[in-house]
């Protein structure tokens, strides 16, 4: 279904959309683990009351798929971030990402292992132009000479990993539940977990701030409720493997952001990353069709995946 694909695309550049609330919430005081917790627990109270006027049927689960939601709230969305706030901190925004966006090959051997999806040469390739294409677009290619510790690689590499099990567990639920059930419980699962111990009860005087609360409701309803619907909704329609790739498109909005909203300057070689980008998009969309003998002498079209 070609509109997966583009509802997938959707909600990955929602997620691009979250540095500009994030930045805003870091001038007020609030710090990386705050602002998860912020981002996590401001979206459940919204779609659990949404739900609860509009959708409550979907609002029902079976006890023995909990861990799944611990799963995807916890591992997938809690412990990534921290993963990935910590090797921005030891490192760079740039090189967070980079490593970040190994995540579709995790997702591809993964896939492969648990769903027993093809890796073709088409998706190798894409896999190849996404993560060049990041490297490009974020300016971490090319740098010359650069050093990086040894627990940011680790740590980097596993929030690529704990990222991709959210497509492998979100892929698998999605048999049993509608795209918003599994939103509101992986989000619900994660609040629960990071609320206890984030201590934003002592920030009372930050929440006095009008503007504090309009980068609350950009990051709990664009970069989290939006952004997490769709890419779960299509992930319902399409391979998990796949949907990583698509994904790539989030550091690409990032980037245009930084461009259309900061006024930063785009160089050469940032564009040539977003080509590469959109390009392992499109080889990921569109696939050639090759003619197909049958019997009788008649032809019909096969899909080359």
């Amino acid at each position: 279904m070609k509109h997966a694909y583009l509802i997938t695309i959707l909600g990955a550049s929602f997620w691009g959309l979250t540095g500009l609330f994030v930045e805003s919430l870091y001038g007020h005081g609030f710090t990386a683990w705050e602002i998860v917790t912020i981002r996590l627990t401001s979206s459940t109270i919204i779609l659990i009351f949404l739900m609860s006027l509009f959708a409550r049927e979907h609002l029902r689960i079976q006890i023995k798929h909990i861990p799944h939601f611990i799963g995807l709230g916890v591992v997938s969305i809690v412990i990534f971030n921290w993963c990935y706030f910590m090797v921005m901190e030891q490192t760079s925004l740039s090189i967070a990402v980079v490593l970040l966006y190994t995540s579709p090959v995790f997702v591809a051997i993964l896939s492969k292992i648990v769903f027993k999806e093809r890796i073709t040469q088409t998706k190798t390739a894409s896999l190849i132009l996404t993560i060049v294409g990041c490297s490009l677009a974020i300016k971490l290619i090319p740098l010359g000479n650069i050093s990086v510790p040894i627990i940011s690689i680790i740590l980097g590499l596993l929030s690529a990993f704990f990222c991709a099990l959210y497509s492998i567990i979100g892929k698998f639920i999605s048999w049993h539940y509608n795209f918003l059930t599994i939103t509101v419980y992986a989000l619900l699962m994660g609040s629960l977990f990071i609320f206890p111990t984030s201590g934003l009860w002592k920030k009372t005087e930050a929440f006095q701030s009008v503007d504090v609360w309009l980068n609350i409701f950009g990051v709990a309803v664009l970069s989290t409720i939006l952004a997490y619907t769709l890419y779960t909704l299509g992930l319902s329609y399409i391979e998990s493997s796949k949907a990583a790739i698509l994904g790539a498109m989030e550091p690409i909005v990032a980037v245009l952001v930084g461009v259309l909203v900061f006024g930063d300057s785009l160089k050469f070689l940032q564009v040539v990353g977003i080509i590469f980008v959109i390009t392992s998009t499109f080889l990921t969309v569109f696939h050639k069709q090759r003619k197909v003998q049958i019997k009788g002498g008649s032809f019909k079209w096969k899909k080359s995946v």
